[in-house]
């Protein structure tokens, strides 16, 4: 038994697992076990790996858990130091484990890492889903090195040196087993959807550490189960983040910032119906904001135990992300860093 387990999550991902599974393999046999979790497909996925993948470790789950429980009963069945997650829309390069493995292991803070993300489409690109890292503003609103919203950079090596991050893409995210279990791992009622960031959020608030570490490169395709415009997506984005905040938000800030994305929220939602005419999208956002209040009470065991854990309390980056984007013109991670050092030094 490996230290790593590589651990892909298919459902009716064949098409995907047939083009990129050979690379992983193959650039990963020496340093990790190489596990499918099948979500209960319907597609020829299990029937292929038996087949053509023999060597692959297959579990096969009773039903489509999603993406978080899918994980998290995929992972309590493995025995490994580390658990790797991987999309299957992923194609990895060579020693592209290396660099992951050996700063984990040199530093036991470390509860993950990330690669850097381009585009599979338009290599030079960073990839929108984790690009060179994960931020969150003051009020929620995750960023990465790479991508501000809509706005994905060019490559050209500036995010290069490797960074402590908020948050790390569950697109390909290296993790302590021990640590994942430690903080209950992924949210399952989250379904889909922001659930890594949020987990990312409580093991920070224990005091641990997470890092992008550009050195290692990946090439992601994107997009998911869901695409960008439908409106599903639209939903559990804005619900799980809203439940996010409410979770793992200091005491002092929560009401605040829970006022402010009321407003920014419903400014969305008309923004969205009135300007691009997406009466799909608007009611996403509308029902988001009723069912998170709905479901709130079932969150207040979990936001006690989280804050009682609290050791660490830089949370978040102390901007309005919105803000300087519209109205300053932070299109870019490196634009919107220099904004930030200019708000602190007149601070």
């Amino acid at each position: 038994m490996k230290k790593v387990a590589v651990v892909i999550l298919n459902w009716n991902g064949a098409k995907m697992l047939r083009q990129y599974l050979p690379q992983v393999l193959e650039y990963s046999r020496e340093e990790a076990d190489v596990y499918v979790a099948d979500n209960a497909s319907t597609d020829d996925s299990v029937d292929m790996l038996k087949t053509s993948f023999p060597e692959v470790k297959l579990i096969i789950l009773e039903r489509n858990w999603g993406f978080a429980e899918g994980y998290n009963k995929a992972l309590a069945q493995i025995d490994a130091e580390y658990y790797l997650l991987l999309n299957s829309d992923i194609e990895v390069t060579p020693h592209w484990l290396t660099p992951l493995i050996s700063f984990m292991d040199a530093h036991p803070q470390v509860a993950a890492c990330q690669p850097k993300l381009l585009s599979i489409f338009e290599r030079d690109k960073f990839e929108y889903a984790g690009a060179c890292g994960g931020y969150l503003d003051r009020y929620g609103y995750p960023y990465c090195r790479g991508r501000i919203f809509d706005v994905v950079e060019q490559d050209k090596g500036q995010y290069d040196e490797p960074a402590m991050i908020h948050w790390a893409t569950g697109a390909a995210l290296l993790v302590r087993s021990y640590i994942y279990k430690e903080v209950g791992g992924l949210d399952a009622r989250f379904f889909a959807h922001q659930e890594e960031i949020e987990m990312c959020w409580r093991m920070r608030i224990r005091g641990y550490h997470l890092y992008c570490l550009p050195e290692s490169v990946v090439y992601h395709v994107g997009g998911g189960t869901l695409p960008k415009s439908n409106p599903m997506k639209t939903y559990l984005n804005f619900r799980n983040n809203l439940t996010m905040l409410y979770k793992c938000l200091p005491q002092n800030d929560l009401r605040r910032v829970m006022t402010v994305r009321w407003f920014l929220d419903y400014l969305a939602a008309f923004q969205t119906l009135l300007l691009k005419r997406n009466w799909g999208d608007f009611k996403a956002i509308y029902r988001a904001r009723r069912d998170f209040k709905r479901w709130k009470k079932d969150f207040v065991n979990d936001r006690q135990q989280i804050q009682q854990g609290r050791v660490a309390h830089d949370d978040y980056t102390p901007v309005m992300l919105l803000w300087q984007y519209y109205a300053h013109g932070c299109h870019t991670f490196e634009k919107l860093t220099k904004a930030i050092r200019g708000d602190r030094a007149r601070l």
